[in-house]
């Protein structure tokens, strides 16, 4: 009996020696993500980047970095994208697909997109993920009256306290437009009075982090800021006020994601997307953020709700923000940055 024991143990060795160890799944090849760094690449990692993950087992990593420079490097890998997914501006976004690099997306496996706000199917190749405005921000410690109106940024109260973007100036250009009845087409109206406003301009910016150093320093204490930023400084326990302006609304932000063209993982990258214009992403997105939802089910919290950006009915799309055109923006952008330059930047 025992000699037929130790033959059948010999016998199962042999074959376990023979078949080897149980194979080690393999794990799949990661979703890659363009976005900014800093505090975006962190939110949309902990909130959709993880989730995604649980919820298909495909890990997700990132490459960072600013607005131009990340379009700059999908044109040089254009056909064969570095990245699969991409998270710009909507307007930028424009200038992805002029330039061929984004894949026109199947709404059919995007059922999330039906509970979009209108403002947010920006095209057929990219969709909006949350809203928010440029308007002006302040230091009330630093600043010798109240700010209400974006007129007040010409006060002479107010010399060599303001901040401005340099980037993307497309804002306070568009707002001085405004103020002289042009708009962004006509933006050439609001010039003359865009130039009175270089006495009072303390330091210009290139980020959101310089931005943010400017306001804490008390360098640049007024701000055309990103309302995100704003909220965020807040959290920090900075004494910061943000608010809408009284004569002309703040200029609505949209950003946006998309799948790039070329990618081998288009469906991987729809389910993405899908899972980024979820309820329950949303949800925790726009609690992060402090931004506006693009999904109109969101849940948003009460003391977010009138909060400059987040837009939660259509009537406040449309009567609490100024969304420019995407596509007069895109192509005016470089003309924009150079008048810029040239006239306020310049010493």
């Amino acid at each position: 009996m025992r000699r037929h024991i130790v033959a059948a143990c010999a016998l199962l060795t042999a074959v376990v020696v023979i078949a080897g160890p149980s194979p080690v799944p393999a794990q799949k090849e990661p979703l890659v993500v363009s976005v900014w760094g800093g505090n975006w690449k962190d939110t949309v990692e902990k909130i959709v980047g993880k989730a995604y993950t649980a919820k298909t087992g495909t890990p997700v990593e990132f490459e960072v970095g600013g607005t131009i420079d990340r379009l700059a490097k999908a044109r040089v890998a254009k056909g064969a994208p570095l990245v699969d997914i991409n998270f710009t501006t909507t307007h930028v976004g424009r200038l992805y697909i002029s330039d061929g690099l984004y894949q026109k997306l199947d709404m059919a496996k995007l059922p999330n997109a039906k509970d979009l706000a209108k403002e947010a199917l920006r095209s057929d190749f990219h969709l909006g993920t949350w809203a928010y405005v440029y308007t002006i921000a302040y230091r009330p410690d630093q600043v010798p009256f109240e700010i209400t109106k974006w007129s007040d940024l010409w006060d002479p109260r107010l010399k060599g306290k303001v901040g401005l973007p340099d980037f993307d100036p497309s804002h306070i250009i568009t707002i001085a437009a405004l103020l002289d009845g042009g708009d962004e087409i006509s933006w050439q109206k609001g010039s003359e009075r865009l130039k009175k406003l270089k006495p009072n301009v303390a330091a210009f910016f290139s980020t959101d982090a310089r931005s943010q150093d400017l306001m804490k320093t008390g360098e640049a204490p007024v701000q055309v800021m990103l309302s995100i930023n704003a909220f965020h400084l807040m959290d920090q326990g900075l004494n910061v006020k943000v608010i809408t302006p009284r004569d002309k609304p703040g200029i609505v932000g949209i950003d946006t994601v998309a799948i790039m063209a070329g990618t081998k993982k288009a469906d991987a990258a729809h389910q993405f997307v899908d899972l980024v214009l979820s309820k329950e992403i949303q949800d925790q997105l726009v609690a992060t953020f402090k931004a506006g939802p693009t999904n109109m089910k969101t849940a948003v919290p009460a003391k977010l709700r009138g909060q400059p950006g987040v837009f939660t009915t259509p009537a406040e799309w449309k009567e609490r923000g100024y969304i420019m055109n995407d596509e007069a923006r895109a192509k005016t952008l470089a003309a924009w940055k150079d008048w810029f330059n040239a006239n306020l930047v310049a010493k």
